[in-house]
């Protein structure tokens, strides 16, 4: 056989296999239908199997998939920073050279500068006037002294995501910001654009994107919380753009650390000494108490925002935690707190972005884990607060979306062990994630509680939707009970117990699905009460009689046997048998679905049960004048009290773990001792 299948896999594996000549030959070399579908059965099973070995090189290979793409995900943002890194070292060794090579140059040009200072500022903002007279909507931006214009030219943006063109924009490069303007197309007269953002020099972080033809001569400017990239008209207007924004940047550096320098005063102010000894000599610091000259210190608020652009979280925090370190014991100074300023800023830019990665618009996928590298830094930034919010709203709106996804199937068990699966097991995750995340933050864990009482009522909501108000049979609402109780015990391996939670939000939708199948016993009951003919049941077979036997056994209902006779005859009328495992049945499954909460609603439906049969026993018992009869019916109703009534007592007392009094209090009151044989009357 596996010869054939060999064969046959060969010839339709054939690069020149025709399905026509194929199914020809097969027609006329078969003798009858049996050969056709012999060969039909042998083509689907070689179907079936190449389906199951794609379906397994899908699952072999789809964690390899995974990880490739989150490989390529880092080295894209490895990529980014490189590429920055390769510019600003590229400027600087050019400037150096420039600098080495055109020294006199310089000198003449400050020269220059010197002769004429006025006229050169006062030539750059009135080119500066004239350009912004042509878009709307930038009156203020002249408002700021000392601001001019370095370089300005049309640009085209590309839409980040996919790379199609957005719209013509112009931008202004002055030499502490850059205007963006779009351009508008059905404008006449002197207004040419619209404002449409300023970005200070100091927020954005300038990349350069490697051409991929037909994407060609473009830059990337990153900053908070987006990115937008630009196409130039050429490759020597790409350079230009790249070279003068780096080096305006670092003009901007320069003249804000003299601007610094000129501050400081140059000759020591001679103190008055006050002769009043009750005044408090205040601290006095001197600039130079707090030595700020570093690099690092003076580069600090631009490297943060090129971390901050290129989701480098781990090292805008370090680079926080190294200066907090380095002025731990140093004084405030007012060039201390001018630092401090700009460092706030960009911490509340970092949280902001950390905000934004916990947030539910993000994808969900990951589990827990793919939320610990924000929380982590949110909590080295002194926000475990919020980070502990996020955290749990996010795996909030992840447990949601996985159980709005869950499919609903036919049957209600299978869905309901589907449910409980994926949410207990993430509920699990995020448990033991949060442990380990918020290790060091007791504070935080009423917060989880909390949150574990939220989640279980959405997972309550889901649950009762499908088994309780879909009107399942009782049998089936105590098994997904069950089942979710089971799963619920689970969570106590990390010393959190739901299971009191699960009970009372389930105690009403289980109370009323208890009263609901009493009523449909009592009416059933009723039922079979209005026809009962008060004759023995013949079952007819040895074999019906062993399964009646069985099935009473299995209640427990252990003496059954003195209640059957010879030839598959049963002492007891039909009734009274279907009574009696209606009941056990009843009995059993509100075992399952009980609740502390529940013990007197499930008493009181036995009781209602049991009062039905017996009183219906008893009047039968009165009414009756045939004295055969009347011992049948006695027989019946010493069967209920003598046997029925103390299996459901000792059932009742063994799942609950207490007495019931409700049903001794009427197991006395219903002696059959009692009947007067006389009266049609009932005195129970």
């Amino acid at each position: 056989m596996s010869d054939t299948q060999n064969r046959l896999r060969k010839q339709l594996e054939s690069p020149n296999f025709d399905p026509q000549n194929h199914v020809k030959q097969l027609s006329q070399q078969s003798d009858g239908d049996r050969d056709l579908q012999e060969h039909r059965q042998k083509i689907q099973n070689l179907a079936d199997e190449t389906a199951q070995n794609l379906k397994k090189n899908v699952y072999k290979n789809y964690r390899q998939f995974i990880e490739t793409a989150k490989e390529i995900s880092y080295l894209e943002s490895e990529m980014y920073q490189l590429s920055h890194i390769l510019t600003e070292q590229k400027s600087i060794m050019e400037s150096i050279t420039q600098t080495l090579l055109s020294t006199d140059k310089d000198e003449t040009a400050k020269e220059m500068l010197a002769a004429f200072p006025k006229e050169t500022e006062e030539v750059k903002q009135r080119t500066l006037t004239t350009l912004l007279e042509k878009v709307e909507g930038c009156k203020n931006i002249m408002e700021t002294p000392g601001r001019y214009l370095v370089y300005n030219g049309d640009l085209l943006e590309y839409d980040v995501d996919n790379m199609s063109q957005i719209q013509k924009v112009h931008a202004f490069l002055m030499n502490d910001c850059l205007l963006i303007a779009t351009w508008l197309a059905n404008r006449r007269g002197a207004v040419k654009y619209k404002y449409n953002a300023l970005y200070d020099l100091e927020s954005f972080a300038v990349v350069n994107v490697k051409d991929n033809p037909p994407m060609k001569d473009m830059f990337k400017i990153l900053m908070f919380p987006d990115s937008r990239i630009f196409q130039a008209e050429n490759s020597k207007i790409k350079k230009e753009w790249l070279e003068i924004l780096e080096e305006t940047k670092k003009k901007k550096v320069v003249k804000e650390r003299h601007k610094k320098e000129e501050e400081v005063p140059n000759s020591p102010v001679r103190q008055e000494v006050s002769t009043n000894p009750f005044d408090v000599e205040e601290p006095l610091y001197s600039e130079e108490a707090v030595d700020l000259s570093p690099e690092w210190i003076q580069e600090l608020p631009e490297d943060l925002d090129v971390c901050i652009a290129q989701r480098d979280f781990e090292g805008a925090v370090d680079l926080l935690d190294k200066l907090n370190e380095y002025l731990k014991d140093e004084p405030v100074t007012p060039r201390v707190k001018e630092l401090r300023g700009k460092v706030d800023e960009r911490v509340r830019q970092l949280t902001d972005v950390l905000v934004f990665e916990l947030s539910p618009d993000r994808s969900l996928r990951g589990g827990p884990k793919a939320t610990r590298r924000a929380v982590s830094q949110l909590i080295r930034l002194g926000q475990s607060t919020k980070a502990c919010e996020l955290f749990l709203k996010n795996r909030a709106a992840a447990v949601q979306t996985a159980i709005r996804q869950l499919r609903i199937e036919g049957a209600t068990l299978l869905y309901i062990h589907k449910l409980c699966n994926i949410f207990f097991t993430s509920l699990l995750e995020t448990a033991k994630e949060f442990e380990m995340d918020f290790k060091g933050n007791t504070g935080c864990y009423s917060a989880f509680v909390v949150w574990s009482r939220s989640a279980m009522k959405m997972f309550v909501d889901a649950f009762s939707k499908q088994v309780f108000d879909s009107k399942e049979s009782l049998s089936t609402a105590s098994e997904c009970v069950k089942v979710a109780k089971e799963h619920c015990t689970q969570l106590s391996e990390i010393g959190l117990d739901l299971t009191f939670i699960l009970q009372s939000l389930l105690v009403k939708d289980i109370r009323a699905a208890l009263v609901s199948y009493k009523d449909i016993i009592i009416e059933a009951t009723k039922h079979r009460n209005s026809e009962e003919m008060w004759r023995r049941m013949n079952l007819m077979t040895p074999e019906a009689l062993a399964k009646l036997k069985e099935e009473m056994r299995s209640c427990g209902v252990g003496n059954f046997e003195q209640y059957t006779g010879d030839d598959c005859w049963v002492n007891l009328s039909y009734t009274v048998v279907a009574f009696t495992k209606q009941m056990m049945g009843f009995l059993e499954e509100g075992l399952k679905l009980y609740f502390p909460e529940l013990h007197m609603v499930f008493l009181e439906s036995l009781r209602e049960v049991i009062l039905v049969a017996t009183q219906h026993v008893d009047y039968s018992l009165r009414c009756e004048q045939e004295s055969e009869k009347k011992a049948f019916i006695m027989q019946n109703a010493v069967f209920l009290h003598e046997i029925v009534l103390p299996v459901v007592e000792r059932r009742f007392e063994e799942g609950v773990g207490k007495p019931a009094k409700q049903l001794q209090d009427l197991k006395k009151n219903l002696r059959p001792m009692r009947v007067n044989p006389e009266s049609t009357m009932s005195v129970v």
